[in-house]
């Protein structure tokens, strides 16, 4: 009967061995091989880099100028007297404040909430909101065509300018007054009803983005010792206020039109 050849364990292990020594004779030969070309690497998909506007720059420069310690205001001379300064006002409220909706529209868009609605639709951008009321330093009119919220950064500003026109009564020796408030965040709804009344409204007003707020400038609110308060207007106050409006804006915190028919200082954050 014809046997049939049977490979034995050493003979694999031999074969083995042989082409382990082929294949380390060939590495020697060529180091590359084996290695997977750059080519046939999955690619990573490219990181695109948010390249900042100046209207972001701007606002970076901002935050670093309204979140710094406040100084407080020097009240006494050297040799005890009381410090009273005088008022220097603007040149003139038109063209010192001449910054136009459609200036101011630009960064309410950029740094503000989309536009709402109405006010029933104002509960879905409660966490970009900040609720603002009464305080030392402002009093919150009744509100009728707009509702008291602000984006925070707006709300750290009308803060600010509160306390500084405080700051500056008190140098120049006159007590304590709330800034009033007259207009804050207002809804597609709102700019459309105050348009059937005042011409002077824009379809595209800055309020529709909570970064805009009017001030008054000829009602103030005078805090008395007891609490209680009075409703005064004083013309000193006016250009007081216009001292403070003035250096925030030159510092570029802001955006300030001089509003003659609304009586009030229109601010929108930057």
């Amino acid at each position: 009967m014809k046997r049939f050849y049977t490979p034995r364990r050493i003979h694999f292990l031999s074969a083995f061995c042989i082409l382990v020594v082929i294949l380390a004779i060939a590495k020697c030969i060529n180091p590359d091989l084996g290695i997977i070309p750059q080519a046939c690497t999955p690619i990573e998909k490219s990181v695109t880099h948010h390249a900042p506007d100046s209207i972001e720059l701007q606002s970076q420069r901002v935050d670093s100028l309204l979140l710094r310690e406040r100084k407080r205001p020097i009240l006494v001379k050297a040799d005890g007297s009381a410090i009273k300064n005088r008022i220097i006002s603007v040149p003139k409220f038109e063209t010192s404040f001449p910054d136009l909706n459609d200036v101011q529209l630009a960064t309410a868009k950029r740094l503000g909430i989309p536009q709402i609605e109405n006010r029933e639709a104002t509960h879905q951008h409660m966490k970009d909101l900040v609720y603002i009321a009464d305080n030392p330093f402002y009093h919150v009119q009744r509100l009728n065509q707009s509702i008291p919220y602000l984006v925070p950064r707006a709300a750290v500003l009308l803060d600010a300018i509160a306390r500084a026109f405080n700051d500056s009564l008190a140098t120049k020796g006159f007590a304590p007054h709330k800034l009033m408030i007259t207009s804050v965040l207002r809804t597609k709804a709102d700019v459309a009803r105050l348009r059937t009344f005042n011409q002077n409204a824009s379809e595209n007003s800055c309020h529709q983005f909570g970064t805009t707020f009017d001030i008054s400038y000829n009602r103030f609110l005078e805090i008395k010792p007891n609490g209680e308060s009075e409703m005064r207007w004083v013309a000193d106050f006016k250009r007081i206020l216009s001292e403070v409006l003035a250096d925030m804006r030159r510092q570029g915190t802001c955006y300030v039109k001089y509003e003659v028919h609304q009586s009030c200082f229109h601010i929108t954050a930057r």
